[in-house]
């Protein structure tokens, strides 16, 4: 689809990625076999090999796990390997999820993007080395302030393996969570609401009771816990609507991921990696101070580099494109 060619009925469209949901199907059956299936595929044959490798390295003997989570240095799996096995899914559901837009929605994947204009990659490296810098700075913070509280874990060649492999893997786990919340999901209820605001505050919430499951939820508690998800789904969604497209809130989930996979990682982390440092004691509410004034300045850099000056983006209506019918000349939306 050409995006400039869409026009709201009083002009031209002021929003290309909210704009293309409206020129596809919407139907709610749709949004929801596009959400299931990917983690379908991942849940089911993503996991074989996790399965596989822990039932060869086990025995017949029961599964050591460690907050819900398969316990890979109790099997005598490389943590590295174990990585690889716990992302793998992720890059299945990322293809999955490219492979069923066209034919359940009738829309390219890049209007899942931003709406099917070019992708701004610099926008996405850009966006990552910033959080890839703020994260680092806040890190050495934390080691000046509380020293003790951080143990050398990893300077070993395994450390460089697992950048690597957080590079190539990383990008399709935040990859996918970003398109599926940030993208396809805010589409859909910008065409269910047609407003902004209620796809930002509905997708973040979605995001952090996906992450209900994850080992830190168990082990400091729900409600401590998932309104750190929340929050941080809430700062992807404002990059998104500010930015009319997913390319930064791409960066910046990715390099997050990237930094907690290969330079910090503590007991309880949902990723058991050999990172650099291993934290010992986990402070929530500390940690989600730090999340907010982080999320605070990269937002604020954000702002000023691509100039974003109307924060009606968040709230305002959102009209309805007009769909030219060539067979009839009428405007319509088909929403089946």
């Amino acid at each position: 689809m050409q995006t400039d060619t869409i026009k709201f009925n009083n002009g031209q469209v002021d929003s290309a990625f909210l704009a293309a949901p409206f020129l596809g199907k919407n139907a709610f059956w749709r949004y929801f076999m596009g959400t299931v299936t990917p983690f379908l595929v991942s849940n089911i044959i993503g996991a074989i090999p996790l399965i596989v490798v822990m039932i060869a390295y086990s025995g017949a003997g029961d599964l050591p796990t460690k907050g819900g989570m398969p316990d890979f240095a109790a099997m005598g799996i490389d943590l590295n390997l174990g990585f690889v096995l716990t992302v793998f899914p992720f890059v299945l559901a990322f293809f999955s999820f490219i492979m069923i837009i066209r034919p359940l929605n009738q829309r390219s994947f890049g209007t899942v993007i931003n709406g099917g204009r070019s992708i701004r990659w610099g926008r996405i490296f850009i966006s990552a080395l910033v959080w890839m810098a703020i994260s680092a700075m806040w890190l050495v913070w934390s080691l000046r302030s509380d020293p003790g509280n951080f143990i050398l874990n990893n300077t070993s060649e395994s450390l460089i393996i697992l950048a690597l492999l957080a590079m190539v893997m990383i990008p399709f786990q935040a990859g996918f969570e970003e398109l599926l919340f940030r993208g396809y999901l805010i589409q859909g209820f910008a065409v269910l609401s047609r407003n902004r605001w209620i796809p930002v505050i509905s997708t973040s919430i979605l995001f952090g009771l996906m992450h209900a499951l994850n080992p830190e939820v168990k082990e400091y508690g729900f409600l401590t816990m998932i309104p750190q998800y929340i929050f941080f789904g809430l700062v992807f969604a404002v990059l998104t609507m500010m930015d009319d497209g997913t390319e930064l809130a791409i960066g910046a989930h990715t390099a997050n991921n990237m930094f907690l996979s290969v330079f910090v990682t503590h007991k309880d982390s949902a990723l058991q990696t050999p990172a650099m440092y291993e934290q010992i004691d986990i402070y929530p509410w500390q940690d989600f101070a730090g999340l907010v004034l982080m999320s605070l300045l990269f937002i604020a850099l954000m702002a000023i580099v691509y100039r974003w000056k109307d924060i009606r983006k968040l709230y305002n209506r959102i009209e309805v494109p007009q769909k030219p019918d060539t067979e009839t000349g009428s405007d319509t939306i088909d929403a089946g």
